[in-house]
């Protein structure tokens, strides 16, 4: 019955872990937003700088906690350089014990005074804290680097097949127009402004495929998949607006000042000046004199008929401050102190700066993309229609016809560059405000 069970435990543990091993990463060719986020969490260089900062930390918390060492010292003096003699015992025999060399066992112990190891540790633990702090504000900058590339990659995307559209049309158009051209239908001047526009948008859509390469690289090195950049394909659509303007609509000031006040750098700034203010502490703690206490075991034979081989001795050691009193010790410490109270302010006033900003573009962005979707796109879509139907029944002449369709061009990029810059802002005012619990 036993081994019935802990067989059945056996393999539930080793399916667990198959799937686990087996578990199939993401496809680079179908890459949704989250799929990318968990591959930059599993491999970028960046998060991987800010935790081997918070093990170094945590390493020095190790250190911070020990105490002094005993330092145990042996020796053996009064060798006798006189041939003869040598060190013979007067007093009897002559064995390696019994020659008059005076032999020490000595064990000394540091005692630490005014609570520095205490201090030493508080200091650690506020470093380790900075550090895991340092490591959610990586996170959250490196994170909304990623969303950054990411939408970069989706306007990428959306460029290029704007521009081949483009490129298909003139060409379809150019073709109508050489044949229109055959016929006497149309003049030469104009096929050859066609012509030049066909080219000029080849170009532009060499331009839009030499930037999505670009995206590609870039988002490749946020998840580690630099070789395999070419693959990449993003899937999600542009964000909705709808989570943006109520979430935009209920960030009151006093929501506002709690996020801010939990932000990962705030913190971190927060636990720098707590370490500054320990360090200055022990850096006083100083002043405060170490003993240095010891115990000694002495053999010395010879020394006459009354007076034994074997001593004992202690000793204490204190130190003088009298050319010294750590002086540029606490001065240093004073001036680190105030540098990490202004870098805390410093880092309050940019991350109040930060959060105004990314609310200024997040409302722009948002009205920009709702003036295209509702009115712009719409409109230059109808005026473009009717200018291929005029130019179709010979009513407007080919000048007006391409001037209509490098506005509708234009304006469809511009919609993408909108949509694209509204997504950007809306990952910058997540970053801003969301507090290092939901990093």
């Amino acid at each position: 019955m036993k081994f019935s069970i802990f067989t059945y435990l056996a393999l539930s543990v080793f399916s667990f872990y198959t799937n686990i091993v087996c578990a199939e990463e993401p496809k680079l060719d179908h890459l949704s937003y989250s799929a990318a986020n968990t591959l930059f969490s599993s491999n970028s260089r960046e998060l991987l700088v800010a935790k081997r900062m918070l093990e170094s930390a945590q390493a020095g918390a190790v250190i911070a906690a020990q105490k002094p060492n005993p330092v145990l010292s042996i020796g053996v003096s009064n060798f006798n350089l006189n041939r003869n003699q040598g060190n013979s015992n007067p007093n009897g025999g002559n064995s390696l014990v019994d020659k008059t060399l005076n032999s020490s066992v000595q064990i000394n112990q540091l005692l630490e005074r005014g609570n520095k190891r205490e201090l030493r540790m508080a200091a650690a633990e506020d470093a380790i804290k900075a550090s895991s702090y340092d490591l959610k504000d990586t996170r959250r900058q490196q994170t909304l680097t990623l969303a950054y590339a990411y939408y970069d990659l989706l306007l990428a995307q959306e460029s290029v097949q704007i521009q081949m559209s483009n490129v298909a049309l003139y060409e379809s158009t150019l073709k109508a127009a050489e044949l229109r051209l055959k016929a006497g239908d149309i003049a030469n001047s104009d096929v050859a402004r066609i012509r030049v526009d066909a080219l000029r948008v080849k170009n532009d859509l060499r331009q839009a495929i030499a930037n999505h390469q670009k995206s590609q690289a870039n988002i490749a090195y946020l998840m580690g998949k630099e070789n395999e950049a070419s693959s990449i394909v993003a899937t999600d659509q542009w964000p909705k607006m709808d989570a943006a303007l109520s979430a935009a609509a209920n960030m009151g000031e006093a929501n506002l000042t709690s996020k801010l006040n939990q932000r990962p750098d705030i913190l971190a700034a927060d636990a720098r000046t707590q370490q500054a203010d320990e360090n200055r502490r022990f850096a006083n703690s100083l002043k405060t004199r170490d003993l240095n206490i010891g115990v000694q075991y002495q053999h010395f034979p010879g020394q006459g008929p009354a007076v034994g081989d074997n001593t004992i001795g202690a000793f204490v050691s204190i130190p003088l401050f009298t050319n010294y009193q750590y002086q540029g010790e606490v001065a240093r410490s004073e001036v680190e102190f105030s540098a990490a109270l202004e870098a805390k302010e410093q880092a309050r006033a940019a991350a109040i700066g930060e959060i105004s900003r990314s609310r200024a573009d997040l409302n722009a962005a948002i009205d920009k993309v709702q003036r295209f979707e509702q009115q712009m796109l719409g409109e230059a879509q109808k005026a473009s229609d009717a200018a291929e139907f005029a130019y179709q029944h010979g009513a407007i002449g080919v000048t007006d016809l391409l001037d209509s369709r490098r506005v509708l061009r234009a304006l469809q990029l511009e919609s993408a560059a909108a949509h694209a810059d509204y997504a950007k802002a809306y990952s910058a005012w997540q970053a801003a405000t969301d507090n290092e619990e939901n990093i």
